[in-house]
């Protein structure tokens, strides 16, 4: 029972909220309470989760001795010894194989996009993850092929608005797990090496940190800063064009811009003041105010598209 266990905590479960991200086009296109448009997008979902699940063992297989020196994925199984190499690249096959077989079940042009996801998380973990600013442009890529699959799985028109919107939290979410990233290797770094504890541990955290050597605090909070007013404009314009006005009847998507706002600029509190944001999954389920402003986001925009709210 406890290898199984440990088999699953190599897919990420903890990580698969970032497949919600093929939700937005059930909710937008006014189908959240359509049994078979749910089932639909519940079904995109979990197989959403069981390639990216695959995706997260072959990224550990690939990164297993780098991740022995860093100081919180050296307890993954994989790092950690509790699973053998063998085992994971056998689930990584067999969950490769039913995710993506089972996509084109789904739908033929969800399976395309869902392929292409795969070969691009492939490349990434292969090599791509350590090209400075493509890497992140991957990853953000990554939540827009989740949204534009949602749509695709409904077989409902995707509107250019979703992308742009998508594409720009993401950047904003992967540029700020990267600098927490590169904060935390250099505070640990910086700590061995004042007490002298450890010479080979600095330098561990020193050779984990190689892959972010062309990023620096300053560099990534420029990004950041660019991305942060980007999407916040971007969401804005978006609430208040014809697109969103003739299809929703009016401008009452207004009403939520004040949760966009706090939301974003609460994640900036947790990353400058908290010293939070390096797993993007944990600073959000673990921060109660975000997730009730979130949680009241989501509401009024049920209310608005599904109840008529005035605008």
């Amino acid at each position: 029972m406890k290898a199984l266990r440990d088999i699953f905590l190599m897919m990420r479960p903890q990580q698969w909220i970032k497949n919600l991200f093929v939700f937005p086009a059930l909710i937008f296109s006014k189908h959240l309470f359509d049994g078979t448009y749910v089932l639909k997008s519940v079904s995109a979902f979990g197989l959403f989760c069981v390639l990216s699940g695959s995706i997260y063992i072959f990224n550990d297989l690939l990164d297993i001795e780098e991740d022995r020196y860093h100081p919180t994925k050296k307890f993954r199984p994989l790092a950690a010894g509790r699973v053998r190499a063998t085992t994971a690249w056998a689930v990584f096959g067999a969950s490769s194989l039913a995710g993506l077989a089972l996509s084109f079940v789904l739908q033929y042009q969800f399976g395309v996009i869902a392929s292409a996801y795969y070969l691009m998380s492939l490349a990434y973990s292969a090599y791509l993850k350590r090209v400075v600013i493509l890497d992140v442009l991957i990853v953000s890529t990554g939540y827009v092929l989740r949204a534009v699959a949602g749509g695709l799985a409904l077989s409902v028109a995707i509107s250019h608005w979703l992308l742009i919107c998508t594409i720009l939290l993401a950047l904003f979410l992967v540029l700020a797990k990267r600098r927490q990233e590169l904060t935390l290797l250099d505070d640990r770094a910086n700590m061995l090496m004042e007490l002298s504890l450890a010479t080979k541990d600095a330098e561990s955290a020193v050779k984990y940190r190689k892959s972010l050597d062309d990023y620096n605090p300053y560099f990534l909070d420029q990004m950041i800063g660019v991305t942060t007013s980007s999407t916040l404009m971007a969401y804005i314009l978006y609430t208040v064009s014809p697109d969103a006005t003739e299809k929703f009847g009016g401008r009452g998507l207004l009403y939520t811009v004040p949760f966009v706002i706090n939301g974003i600029f609460r994640y900036l509190y947790l990353i400058h003041q908290k010293k939070e944001g390096h797993s993007p999954t944990q600073t959000l389920l673990g921060d109660t105010p975000l997730l009730l402003d979130i949680a009241l986001w989501g509401f009024t925009v049920v209310v608005v598209l599904y109840f008529n709210m005035p605008s």
